[in-house]
């Protein structure tokens, strides 16, 4: 298992990863209906919990995977048998979170993390032995490090559960340690642009899980309560969302900041947040359908604020990571956190909130393609 070159050109995803970032989304997809679960009943702290702790399994497993191949991918036959196992994990793994969510029962989730993880290990082992020096070192600590936090999961399933509270936090962030603490020393040698190209597909992916489940949403909705003039105002406004969601995350090439893990690791770990918003945009455009049915028995304000608030998740972040890097003037700066504070104050806009929400987005994008087309013509 030789590492790849980062400047090799033509690298691209792989059918393989795209397969692995399909199986992945069907835990992301068990995770928000979760959470549809918890807002529609009226219990927002649990739901976001929970949520934040599942997603978290799903996220950094596939992150830790997607570095990996970008820097050792040798599509050989133990490399696929090893990423399938992988993919069966996170099916173990989705399996596992109606029970995590509703009965505190972490069993089925962590054996389906260990899964995901420790053929991740024996991945970093075959690196290990094709590597010298430095190169080495750095994969030995990777798998000590998966090694070690496994262990910690599974003696954090025999804690009190009054403890496992605190003790999460605890197992998780020393997960996020691992590669602050192996590449010290030694970058791994990922591929920018592939990086970029593996982050925005599983994006694409994840906002196209939550058009699926709006449209599922919207179809049960008008079957059993032929809600039509309710509904239309969520269905326009969810539309606006997740297209406008879209054209603002690819408005940059973000590839090009990407030059060395002092860019990269910020970068990378700070998509849970993109992902799990864009995931939760989703879930709360199902809350919002259910609310104006009456089936989910919460204000008008908390079913706006479903959408609303990882909708203005979504912007900030996405203009945290990469499009303030790219922007000229205080207009196209100052533009997504703007439209963010907007969103956010759409939440009492009452029934319409939805449809306010994504014409906030499509103006959004309307005034970033202006003020960028104009920025370019003056500089050309």
């Amino acid at each position: 298992m030789v590492p790849r070159r980062r400047d090799e050109p033509h690298r691209s995803a792989t059918p393989l990863e795209l397969f692995f970032d399909l199986c992945f989304v069907v835990a992301v997809a068990q995770a928000g209906l979760q959470l549809v679960h918890s807002l529609a009943e009226g219990h927002p702290g649990t739901g976001v919990i929970g949520y934040a702790f599942v997603f978290f399994g799903v996220w950094w497993a596939w992150m830790n995977f997607t570095w990996f191949a970008s820097a050792y991918d040798c599509d050989d036959v133990p490399y696929r048998l090893a990423t399938l196992v992988q993919i069966a994990g996170v099916l173990v793994y989705a399996a596992g979170i109606p029970r995590a969510f509703s009965d505190n029962d972490w069993a089925i989730a962590v054996s389906g993390y260990l899964i995901m993880r420790l053929a991740l290990a024996t991945q970093w082992l075959r690196a290990a032995a094709a590597e010298r020096g430095q190169a080495r070192s750095t994969a030995v600590t990777y798998v000590m490090g998966i090694a070690l936090c496994q262990a910690a999961w599974v003696v954090l399933l025999f804690a009190p559960k009054e403890s496992r509270h605190w003790l999460f936090p605890v197992v998780l962030v020393a997960e996020l340690l691992v590669p602050l603490i192996a590449e010290r020393h030694h970058e791994t040698p990922w591929h920018a642009h592939h990086i970029v190209e593996r982050y925005g597909l599983f994006t694409l992916i994840v906002l196209g899980e939550t058009m699926a489940a709006s449209t599922v949403a919207v179809q049960s909705a008008l079957d059993e309560h032929k809600a039509v003039a309710e509904l239309l105002p969520i269905a326009g406004g969810g539309l606006l969302i997740i297209f406008s969601a879209w054209w603002i995350y690819f408005a940059v090439p973000a590839h090009e900041r990407l030059i060395s893990n002092r860019q990269a690791i910020p970068w990378g770990y700070g998509h849970v947040l993109i992902f799990g918003s864009a995931a939760a945009i989703g879930a709360g455009l199902e809350v919002a359908i259910e609310h104006a049915v009456g089936v989910a028995h919460i204000s008008e304000v908390a079913a706006a604020a479903a959408v609303t608030i990882p909708a203005a998740v979504f912007l900030l972040i996405v203009w945290l990571l990469h499009a303030r890097h790219f922007t000229r003037g205080p207009l196209e700066q100052l533009l997504l956190p703007l439209a963010a504070l907007a969103v956010l104050a759409v939440t009492f806009a009452g029934g319409w909130a939805v449809l306010a929400a994504g014409l906030v987005l499509a103006a959004t994008v309307a005034v970033g393609v202006t003020t960028s087309s104009r920025s370019h013509a003056l500089t050309t």
